[in-house]
């Protein structure tokens, strides 16, 4: 198994990946939300928190 993040091989200590290093990038982007899970359904705007609503367009 090749390490996600830069292919070279996998570490049982760290595995799927081959290093803390790749292992914290990794975590990186799913706490910056650089990963996302795609979806269908359209998004519901009264779920997301109003700070965090985009400006409006006029």
């Amino acid at each position: 198994m090749a390490c996600p993040i830069c292919a070279k091989e996998t570490d049982q200590k760290y595995r799927p990946f081959c290093s803390k290093r790749c292992a914290d990038i990794d975590l990186a982007k799913w706490l910056s939300g650089s990963y996302a899970i795609p979806s269908a359904e359209p998004i519901d705007e009264s779920d997301i928190p109003e700070d965090e609503m985009p400006p409006l367009r006029h």
